[in-house]
């Protein structure tokens, strides 16, 4: 079974003002989000990957492009690793979109709802799942590699993947730069890891000091 790696990008501002990005052009890692690119790809520099794809829009391909860098590979750009069409929906804030009735139905009911102007959550699981199991048959069984992509196309492939029902997807979370690791193969899938954060630490508390 082919080994991938789903990482979603790092931060960038509209993730940090709450705002929905989707497909809008020119949105880029801010500092944080250049640090833990950084720090995936140190993470990952020692890492058998055969090859690195990418969604094509610039926040990933610069989450992207330190990995590849690290192991001597290219950026490979994959449209079916794009984020949802959020059509009329993108740019805006969240805080704005969840007053909106049509927001019950995003969180609860999921399979039904289509964005004003873009794509289904339905239509995005297929998609990202063909691509997914197309690039699984582009590689050896033992191979591994990686997919840079996005929270909810993520989220929508696990779902797919593991068996969970599209209306429950939302209880899955991805957080930025986090990697999940999914095994695919044609006897079926499994789920090795998810929403792994390399940076993720637990502070020691401080031990009280002897009295002299």
């Amino acid at each position: 079974m082919a080994t991938i790696l789903l990482i979603r990008h790092g931060e960038n501002d509209y993730v940090k003002k709450r705002l929905l990005a989707g497909r809008l052009p020119e949105v880029h890692l801010n500092a944080a989000g250049r640090a833990q690119a950084a720090a995936l790809a140190e993470k990952l520099a020692s890492a058998p990957l055969k090859a690195v794809y990418s969604s094509p829009l610039e926040r990933t391909v610069e989450t992207a492009g330190p990995i590849a860098r690290a192991l001597n590979l290219e950026v490979i750009l994959r449209p079916g690793l794009m984020e949802v069409d959020f059509g009329e929906w993108s740019g805006q804030k969240l805080k704005n979109l969840s007053r909106t009735k049509e927001w019950k139905i995003v969180q609860a009911a999921p399979s039904r709802m289509t964005f004003p102007e873009g794509e289904s959550f339905l239509q995005a699981q297929q998609r990202v799942v063909t691509e997914l199991e197309s690039l699984a048959r582009l590689h050896a069984p033992e191979d591994l590699f990686a997919c840079v992509s996005h929270s909810d196309v993520i989220k929508l492939a696990l779902a797919y993947f593991i068996g969970l029902p599209l209306d429950m997807f939302q209880r899955l979370h991805i957080s930025p730069a986090s990697i999940s690791i999914l095994q695919l193969g044609e006897t079926g899938s499994r789920l090795l890891a998810m929403n792994y954060d390399p940076s993720m630490s637990f502070a020691q508390p401080e031990k009280p000091r002897k009295k002299s």
